[in-house]
């Protein structure tokens, strides 16, 4: 299945893109798409479900993030060998952690706000983990049992927060509107091998990412496994997983974004993002 919210910001509603690309509307099955909402039973609910039978959804509306009530964001830095080169990094030999705050995520195609006094803001095309069940000390071999889906997140980072300030990542990472998440979450029904996906990020139509979640260095069942060993894992938390090289931090001067800019980025099998860059008002 492909999970949505559609709406105003704060009034999103469940719904689901059936076989022919169609807006279904769920809310008469369920209140909202959120941890509870994942459980395997209730997953396999909603698949019993014919979309034929759920009211279509006219218009355009805006589609929020996929998910709400996501509890943490914990995200893998360094995932891809060539992206820990082109930062002038090592090849991590762990998977490298830092916390995302909540208060970042934004809806797929919502604009992206450049902090005041930015001048080293990038993007980062990742394929996203979405927990569906409690893991701790999960074995890699039965990791992908708890995964309910996948999703696209732009881990949009300040680089001048993340590296030149001193601290933790989070600080160039939780600004507001750094997570844009969707526009879909896909069940892993849709994703029988995560490691397979082709990816890919734009700005102002100029490829900037290509690559592939082949490439990654620490794999999906690698990482829920490595996590669930430090946290507990709830259902509704999410995993982005690294990006592949091309971050503007790794060209040669640095190419960051501006107001005006507008990126766009997709991953195979789970959808495609658009966000026009704007500077923060207030």
């Amino acid at each position: 299945m492909k999970l949505v919210r559609y709406g105003p910001v704060g009034q999103e509603k469940p719904g689901l893109i059936d076989s022919a690309g169609t807006l279904r509307d769920l809310s008469g099955r369920l209140p909202d798409i959120d941890g509870a909402a994942l459980a395997p039973e209730r997953l396999a609910a909603l698949q019993a479900v014919d979309p034929a039978t759920l009211p279509a959804v006219s218009g355009s509306p805006r589609l929020g993030p996929p998910l709400t009530g996501i509890g943490k964001i914990v995200a893998v830095g360094l995932n891809y060998s060539d992206h820990a080169a082109e930062a002038g990094l090592p090849v991590p030999s762990e998977p490298i952690l830092f916390m995302k705050a909540t208060t970042a995520i934004s809806g797929p195609h919502d604009p992206v706000i450049i902090p005041k006094d930015s001048v080293k803001t990038d993007w980062e095309v990742e394929l996203t983990i979405v927990i569906g069940s409690v893991a701790r000390h999960v074995a890699e071999r039965d990791a992908l049992r708890y995964v309910a889906g996948y999703m696209i997140c732009n881990d949009v980072s300040e680089r001048a927060y993340q590296i030149e300030r001193q601290g933790q990542w989070v600080k160039g990472k939780s600004c507001d509107t750094f997570a844009p998440l969707g526009p879909w979450l896909v069940t892993t029904d849709e994703i029988p091998d995560p490691q397979s996906l082709s990816m890919w990020l734009d700005v102002n139509d100029e490829r900037m990412q290509a690559g592939s979640t082949a490439t990654m260095i620490f794999g999906v069942a690698q990482l829920v496994s490595y996590i669930s060993q430090f946290m507990t894992l709830m259902p509704g938390d999410i995993i982005p997983t690294g990006t592949p090289p091309g971050v503007g931090l790794g060209f040669k001067p640095p190419r960051f974004l501006k107001p005006g800019d507008v990126m766009r980025l997709g991953i195979e099998g789970l959808g495609e993002q658009r966000q026009d860059c704007v500077a923060r008002e207030v």
